[in-house]
């Protein structure tokens, strides 16, 4: 926790799985109510975010902090041990960082410079580095991607950049068996199958401002708040007939009432985008209540059995979720999702290590305020696979140890 001069207190907030200490508390049991971090005091966070086991802060001043597993050095550390406190990535010291992205066991960091470095496991070539298939503890540079780099994302086991120019470059193979498949025998395109930085193509005559990704797909914004998407798309998360998209392929306006979408965000596979207006629209994968839709798993189980037209209904286009309209913040775990909106934080989706942050384990199929929150100003939310993190701001009240 940390006082600013007016009194006011600041904590970063924590819960959900935590069997490798990625909560930063000191300890591997799964925390199933927002615990208040008490020996981390950086005031002036920017992002947090975490990956399948591992957390990363960043700060303001371009400080990075990680927790977690760290068995493929994925905390970029020096070392391979588990750590259960946050610590700061010394090696970064000189190279403020501007954004981090988390993949399942790996991590990708945006310097100020605008280059791109990457640690962790390499077993997949989502390092970007291909001379080896060896992990890195330290975050080296990925000297092939020479353009500078303005957005990163991480999937499972790929990763993506948008440079300066609004071109995208993918690299990793998480997709490639998947997109073997649907070639069938034919060529899969290069930057599907590429151990380093490699241009996506199809998206020549378009400028992208932003990437995301969920497991095994990506996502990109274009200037002109056009969505495309490419990768699996087994849970319709697409919105494709397809199932497997080798190119990107734009999602039409009309699934989102004719509007332009402003930002997006991927859990591993359901997507939730906002609209210019504020709109908020959930689909893809939804039998742990992840779409924020009065659907319960039982009943998602009852419409597989009777006509898949109504499940594609209910859950695979993009529908409107009234209660996050206008909401400030999202941020998506694998199944589990944070909201801010008017300022109170809420959580829906997979509840099974607490990450809904409601003191249960059972999924919430619809958003609802975290208690623990009620008072809070809210200031940053983020995700890993399945634990939750949130920056908040209490003047004059003191954070629950």
């Amino acid at each position: 926790m940390a006082v600013d001069g007016e009194g006011s207190r600041r904590a970063l907030f924590v819960w959900g799985a935590n069997s490798y200490g990625q909560l930063g508390l000191g300890h591997t049991e799964d925390v199933v109510l927002p615990q208040a971090l008490t020996g981390f005091n950086e005031e002036n966070i920017k992002n947090i975010t975490g990956g399948g086991g591992h957390s990363a802060v960043l700060t303001d001043a371009g400080k990075l902090f990680f927790c977690g597993q760290n068995k493929d050095g994925q905390l970029g550390l020096g070392h391979i041990e588990d750590v259960t406190q946050f610590e700061f990535c010394t090696s970064l010291a000189d190279c403020p960082v501007l954004q981090v992205a988390c993949g399942w066991d790996f991590t990708v960091i945006l310097a100020g410079t605008g280059q791109v470095l990457s640690c962790g496991s390499n077993s997949f070539g989502q390092l970007g580095i291909s001379q080896t298939s060896a992990g890195c503890s330290v975050p080296q540079k990925i000297e092939s991607l020479q353009s500078k780099v303005v957005n990163v994302a991480a999937g499972l086991r790929h990763a993506l950049a948008v440079t300066d120019r609004g071109s995208v470059f993918q690299w990793g193979i998480g997709m490639a068996s998947l997109a073997k498949r649907a070639c069938q025998g034919g060529m899969v395109p290069s930057f599907l199958r590429a151990k380093e930085p490699c241009q996506v193509t199809g998206l020549e005559h378009t400028t992208v401002k932003n990437v995301t990704s969920g497991s095994f797909h990506a996502t990109v914004i274009t200037e002109e708040g056009e969505l495309y998407v490419w990768g699996s798309n087994k849970h319709n998360q697409l919105v494709s007939k397809d199932y497997f998209l080798l190119k990107p392929q734009k999602i039409e306006t009309h699934y989102f009432l004719g509007e332009k979408i402003r930002r997006v965000w991927n859990g591993w596979t359901h997507m939730v985008a906002q609209t210019d207006t504020g709109k908020i629209f959930t689909w893809g994968r939804g039998d742990y209540g992840q779409l924020g839709k009065n659907v319960l798993e039982g009943q998602v189980q009852d419409l597989k059995r009777s006509t898949e037209h109504s499940l594609k209904e209910l859950l695979c286009i993009p529908a409107t979720v009234p209660s996050l309209s206008g909401a400030s913040q999202i941020a998506c775990g694998s199944e589990h999702n944070l909201a801010i909106v008017d300022g109170q934080c809420f959580s829906w989706g997979w509840n099974e290590h607490g990450m809904c942050g409601n003191g249960t384990e059972v999924n919430v199929c619809t958003p609802q305020p975290i208690e623990t929150f009620r008072s809070a100003e809210l200031r940053l939310i983020g995700c890993g696979a399945g634990h939750s993190m949130a920056f908040c701001h209490l003047p004059g009240l003191n954070y629950p140890q």
